[in-house]
């Protein structure tokens, strides 16, 4: 039963501390849709998309002005186009046509952003996927709301390598190809043991298990933790954690309020919420912020892993008591660029790629919108990735790559990506090459646990 005394606390979460559902993602199937023509794929892939989606943006707002409740994006994410266009599709340029009726439908119905651009192939390249891939450049830079996501591996069948180093070029042609307004590789993400259900961009698909239709929502609310643990500041690790537990009740249950509504109004079942802490550039809405003020100098300072993994625990324990249906990523994400404690971190020398590589070990994602030297080689940003991706398949979760080469910028350098994406400095990327490594053919097998049958 929830008393008056909850109902002050969150509204003061939500005035004073950022506290928002970041957003409100309409998963779409368009297995459908599928067709052997081009022109008939694309017009029903907008006429399904259109006739879902229409009222999204409208309910959304609706639910905020009626619940007083911050409603950041309105989101909309399809089945992988690698499998939807497979028939239909004879190059890359053809899947480009089926990103600009995505772009398209987007705007139409004036969602914040598409995702499901995207491949799983983490045991192997069919020629779709392979034709997607190397259409990516093209698609992310031509568009303005697609967003793109390639899964390369996963605990039960080990890591794509040639998938990885062909990911390790089209990240550098996508920088390339972006120029100033670098928006294509800040809408590209790999991940390895990538979730269905994932409500967040830019790495939002919808799954081949899922239903028809579906709403997911994403919470939020780094400043609402941070400013329960100042009020215990110097407490013993066990109030520490069952306050941000509770913190995490409180936030995720405001999600479900929100996802209930969203679906009797739209008339489309809930799927899941998303419980991860998603930092903004915005002063006090910071992951960073909480590690510090648990009691470091900068995050990335020894002690950082271990704050991380008790958050990223107490945070998925707090918010499982309030929704038997958490799903997503649900936990914590450290991207650079969105986190203003994090630049600074990174601007003090105390956070390095290194140190992040060793924070997704227990956090929701990865190595997120970290800018990296435009000079950084094709091989050197797969050798990143197939780390990243090693972390995951052996640790059985999630981890991802947002990484952003910047032409013509070096470390001590820094980047403005604008709006929620923020600033970033060039961080520095290890220099010893790597080629002979990822230039190898074929998969790295899966771990020994991975066989569980």
């Amino acid at each position: 039963m929830i008393n008056i005394h909850e109902v002050e606390e969150t509204n003061a979460m939500i005035e004073k501390e950022n506290l928002d559902v970041r957003t409100i993602t309409m998963g779409i199937s368009l297995l459908d849709c599928i067709d052997s023509d081009l022109a008939t794929l694309c017009g029903s892939i907008h006429d399904k998309i259109y006739r879902c989606a229409k009222d999204l943006v409208k309910t959304g707002e609706e639910i905020s002005r009626d619940y007083g409740i911050p409603i950041v994006n309105k989101r909309i994410s399809v089945t992988p186009v690698a499998l939807i266009g497979a028939a239909a599709c004879h190059s890359a340029g053809d899947f480009v046509q089926i990103a600009r009726t995505l772009d398209e439908t987007a705007k139409e119905v004036g969602v914040n952003f598409l995702g499901g651009y995207s491949a799983l192939v983490n045991k192997g390249m069919t020629p779709a996927d392979e034709l997607l891939i190397r259409s990516i450049p093209e698609a992310l830079t031509t568009t303005d709301l697609v967003c793109s996501s390639v899964n390369l591996g996963s605990t039960k069948t080990g890591i794509d390598m040639d998938a990885v180093r062909l990911m390790g070029t089209m990240i550098r042609e996508t920088a390339d190809q972006s120029g100033e307004r670098l928006n294509g590789c800040s809408k590209l993400v790999v991940f390895c043991n990538a979730p269905d259900d994932n409500p967040f961009m830019a790495g939002a698909f919808h799954g081949v298990t899922e239903g028809d239709v579906v709403l997911n929502v994403g919470v939020s609310g780094p400043g609402a933790v941070k400013k329960a643990l100042e009020s215990i500041h110097g407490a013993d690790f066990e109030t520490l954690s069952e306050t941000i537990k509770k913190t995490a009740f409180k936030v995720t249950r405001v999600g479900q309020l929100v996802a209930r509504e969203a679906s009797r109004r739209l008339g489309y079942p809930f799927g899941i919420v998303d419980l991860s802490l998603a930092p903004t550039p915005a002063i006090g809405d910071s992951v960073a912020d909480i590690l510090c003020e648990m009691g470091l100098e900068y995050a990335g300072a020894p002690g950082t892993t271990a704050a991380l993994a008790m958050l990223n625990d107490q945070v998925k324990k707090g918010g499982l008591m309030a929704s038997s249906y958490v799903g997503g990523l649900s936990g914590a994400f450290i991207p650079v660029s969105e986190d203003q404690g994090m630049i600074n971190a990174a601007n003090a020398g105390a956070l390095t790629i290194e140190k992040l590589e060793a924070m997704t070990c227990v956090c929701s994602v990865g190595l997120d919108m970290i800018a990296i030297p435009g000079d950084t080689s094709e091989t050197t940003i797969a050798g990143i990735i197939a780390d990243e991706m090693a972390l995951g398949m052996v640790n059985q979760k999630t981890t991802a790559c947002r990484l952003i080469p910047v032409p013509g910028k070096t470390v001590g350098d820094s980047v403005e990506f604008g709006g929620l994406l923020g600033r970033a400095p060039i961080m520095p990327v290890n220099r010893f090459r790597c080629d002979d490594f990822v230039n190898r053919k074929g998969r790295i097998p899966a771990p020994v646990h991975s066989f569980k049958n």
